[in-house]
């Protein structure tokens, strides 16, 4: 069970288990509200930038973060992905008493299982796209001749390391030609196509109450107007302050889970995406993160957000209050050489900075040289975030700072903003 002994607001322990700009910004924002913060390297990429902000631990020298918790006495740890349910350790964290800002056990299968998440939305009737799962390519072409419309092919178990990452087919032609190319090594998820109006909105649920946070969007396409592949992580996003769910989403799809919720033992973040078609959303998939480009700006608007994070990861009352006119921000992330083909690789580059930021900069594949100038390391060199009291304002932030950044070969997309909102919307 989660100690339960008070934490002062200004003394929590917390321990990111990731890499990158998610726990250069998570970290940062929690540091900021006075959290001692620490990071639990999880990947063997983006070990630079969590160090300006705390301690780092290496996987390789630690095999293990839960004697490193022990020994700093950690309130609260932050998973970045749901991976870390896997780990040799998972079990060993979670008996450890420590808050995990995470649901754990049967609760997690709302994102790691495609089906299970279709299976919920059947038992208390949220609208969810036609759905089939195979095992194999001859099962999956059966079911698309049976059922002749586009799909979107995902795998089966969500992981960042899944063999299929997800694949929008716009026709049954598209879908066709990938299902002879996919790896079906798990099976594969087909989910039906429903267009392209999606948005999204985060809820904290713990003390048996969903607490909506913000609606967002993100641009999850690799190129202006939409175009390219999907992309492995977004290219950039936008989120709402809304607290009093404005779009309904929360309400609809989120709202009639709460038996669930409350016989899984759901405490944790809870991330709802969906699809707008014929005038009702339809949830295309649930998330237990606050996300690696949502969530900083969350962290942002709370007034008081470690303190929020680790009453969540005990399952306690919260009582939300925001920052004043902090009602909207924009992400915008800057690409690096190769990018979002991930197998075409580029060299170290460096990296010039033309000014000083007045916006969030979170460094992601960087390091710094024995000069002590920055280069880049990999395919996504950082992420911008602004917020403002108004849309407009948070954007024309978040792109003159980006604009500050130049590496040879980086891109960003410059259209954020100018499609998909308000949410609902192409």
């Amino acid at each position: 069970m989660p100690r339960k002994t008070p934490v002062p607001k200004s003394a929590a322990n917390v321990m990111i288990l990731g890499v990158g700009s998610f726990a250069h910004s998570i970290g940062q924002t929690l540091a900021d509200a006075g959290a001692n913060v620490s990071t639990y390297l999880s990947r063997n990429y983006g070990h630079f930038s969590p160090t300006l902000v705390g301690k780092i631990f290496s996987r390789d020298a630690f095999p293990s973060p839960v004697p490193l918790i022990k020994q700093n006495k950690i309130d609260v740890v932050i998973p970045q992905s749901i991976d870390w349910a896997l780990q040799p350790w998972a079990k060993d964290l979670i008996e450890s008493g420590v808050g995990i800002f995470s649901p754990t056990g049967e609760a997690m299968r709302i994102e790691r299982e495609r089906d299970f998440a279709r299976e919920m939305c059947a038992k208390f009737k949220i609208p969810f796209p036609k759905s089939f799962v195979a095992s194999n390519r001859i099962e999956a072409e059966k079911i698309l001749a049976k059922n002749p419309q586009p799909f979107v092919i995902k795998n089966p178990l969500c992981s960042p390391t899944s063999p299929i990452h997800t694949i929008l087919c716009e026709t049954v032609a598209d879908t066709r030609a990938w299902l002879r190319h996919v790896n079906y090594a798990e099976g594969v998820f087909l989910q039906e196509y429903l267009g392209r109006a999606e948005a999204g909105h985060i809820a904290l649920v713990s003390g048996g109450e969903i607490h909506s946070l913000v609606t967002n969007q993100e641009y999850k396409y690799a190129f202006n107007g939409n175009m390219g592949i999907v992309a492995g992580a977004p290219l950039g996003g936008l989120v709402e302050r809304d607290e009093n769910d404005k779009y309904g989403l929360a309400r609809e799809l989120i709202h009639p889970l709460k038996p669930w919720l409350r016989e899984s033992k759901f405490n944790g973040p809870l991330q709802v995406t969906a699809i707008k078609r014929g005038g009702k959303w339809h949830v295309i998939e649930y998330n237990i993160r606050i996300g690696v480009t949502s969530g900083p700006m969350i962290l942002r608007m709370l007034r008081t957000p470690a303190e929020i994070v680790l009453r969540t990861a005990r399952n306690e009352k919260l009582k939300l209050s925001f920052n004043e006119k902090l009602n909207f921000g924009c992400s915008l992330t800057l690409a690096g050489y190769g990018y979002p083909f991930t197998q075409v690789r580029g060299p170290q580059l460096p990296l010039e900075v033309d000014g000083k930021f007045d916006c969030d900069v979170w460094w992601n594949e960087v390091a710094r040289g024995a000069d002590g100038l920055l280069f880049s390391t990999g395919h996504r060199i950082a992420d911008v975030i602004a917020l403002a009291p108004k849309l407009d304002a948070a954007i024309t932030k978040a792109y003159a700072n980006i604009r500050k950044i130049r590496v040879v070969g980086s891109y960003f997309r410059t259209d954020v903003g100018q499609s998909l909102w308000p949410p609902g919307t192409v």
